[in-house]
């Protein structure tokens, strides 16, 4: 089947992150599958971006172990297949609970190099409905400095409804 064509996103950022936003909460709504959820988000934010965003993904909770993540859907280059909460940006975001905007990955202590072409990285957590960490969100990019306040405020907002959207 073919999919309809898709609008094109408003050239300012922060409205273009609440198009986006609103475009996954539609297209996610209804639908209980998580992994469905983080696969429909990670497309949605790899295409919207693709001159910034390299590596786009959700790294989750593995539940067996408690303290570790495990890759989960994405798009881009291999990803790095778990990682120790603590370690590197994703691990630190997850023991941390928050949101870790690294402008040059390099710089970055204990930086697990998944795709040595990464320079710049941010990690945004992902909740569930009772407030448990679900894994979180990793985007990379080639570029040093890619992400900044306003891509930090778009992608927690829509990481604040992945779960929660009905």
């Amino acid at each position: 089947m073919a999919e309809p064509a898709r609008a094109p996103l408003p050239t300012d950022k922060a409205e273009a992150y609440a198009a986006l936003r609103a475009e996954i909460a539609a297209v996610i709504a209804g639908e209980p599958s998580r992994t469905a959820r983080y696969a429909t988000a990670a497309s949605l934010l790899a295409n919207a971006f693709p001159d910034r965003f390299f590596w786009t993904g959700f790294y989750l909770v593995d539940e067996a172990k408690g303290d570790e993540l495990v890759v989960g859907p994405y798009q881009g280059t291999l990803g790095c297949l778990r990682i120790p909460f603590g370690k590197g940006v994703c691990g630190a975001a997850a023991a941390k609970r928050e949101t870790i905007l690294v402008p040059d990955v390099h710089a970055f202590p204990g930086h697990i190099a998944c795709d040595s072409r990464s320079n710049s990285e941010i990690v945004v957590p992902v909740f569930d409905p009772s407030g448990a960490l679900a894994g979180v969100l990793d985007v990379d990019s080639t570029q040093f400095s890619a992400f900044d306040a306003i891509d930090q405020a778009g992608l927690e907002a829509i990481c604040a409804d992945l779960l929660t959207t009905p």
